[in-house]
């Protein structure tokens, strides 16, 4: 397993800034943010592309995932209104585009949420139809998988539990879609990680790392919520998870994040995880 940090939490931050950032703070990896001012495909000309993958050489460093900007805005693959869902699927394509020029692997996608009056089941039919798209363009592309971020309610009624990305899975039935679990969704949709682990087994491909105390998604550092981290490698090790541990952190760090990102990677050290 190896650690990595999402730049989201440099949202005050240049992408090649936040980079150079992590890396000085003893992260090998990063998992670049999609939004702006980071990776939004609309801003990422020749010479941006070029200056990234400069510094990320200079700095040694690998690319655990691209998360394109998802979860309430600007996407939702879920939505009954054509012009919105073409705009997000049009969306994730572009980000797809980015992900193939800077060699990343994996680009999480997010399941979108019904409006008021649409059924769970059109919702479900919806993204899963949107997905099939998104997996149809980037199989133009070598080595990029699409992973699926299950969520909490407050964010998606689509993929939220265990057996709806079980069933997902299963729908669409492709090697190159896989899953990223998130420690503190599966906390606060009070859903065992040992259970996720055992059941998803091989479809996790991606990990991201961030506490809670149960009651709301916090991204809180690593350590300073409830969350059983030392249990959290134990369950990954059975399934000989190889993959990253992406630290996820909250807006809340955003004025100071050398602090949290910093403190975040010594608490994983301290357990483990290096």
């Amino acid at each position: 397993m190896k650690l990595s940090v999402s730049t989201a939490v440099y949202y005050r931050y240049s992408l090649v800034e936040s980079i150079r950032r992590i890396a000085e703070l003893g992260y090998s990896a990063v998992e670049i943010w999609g939004g702006r001012p980071h990776a939004y495909p609309d801003d990422m000309t020749d010479s941006k592309i070029d200056e990234i993958k400069k510094c990320i050489r200079e700095y040694d460093l690998k690319i655990s995932g691209l998360i394109p900007a998802q979860f309430r805005y600007p996407t939702n693959l879920s939505i009954e209104d054509e012009k919105i869902r073409e705009a997000s699927i049009s969306y994730i394509n572009h980000s797809i585009n980015i992900a193939d020029r800077l060699e990343i692997k994996y680009v999480s996608v997010c399941p979108g949420f019904t409006l008021f009056g649409q059924s769970r089941e059109s919702g479900h039919n919806l993204f899963k139809d949107s997905l099939c798209r998104i997996l149809e363009y980037a199989a133009k592309f070598n080595n990029i998988e699409i992973l699926i971020e299950p969520a909490h309610k407050l964010e998606t009624d689509i993929i939220i539990f265990i057996e709806d990305s079980l069933k997902l899975l299963e729908e669409i039935n492709k090697l190159s879609l896989g899953i990223v679990l998130d420690t503190g969704h599966i906390n606060v949709n009070k859903e065992s990680f040992s259970d996720a682990v055992r059941l998803l087994g091989n479809h996790i491909k991606h990990i991201h790392i961030d506490d809670n105390l149960g009651y709301n998604d916090d991204h809180l550092i690593p350590g300073e919520g409830n969350i059983n981290f030392e249990k959290v490698l134990l369950d990954l090790k059975k399934i000989n998870y190889k993959g990253f541990l992406t630290v996820e952190l909250g807006f809340g760090y955003t004025i100071d994040p050398d602090k949290a990102v910093y403190q975040s990677l010594r608490y994983l050290n301290k357990i483990g995880i290096k």
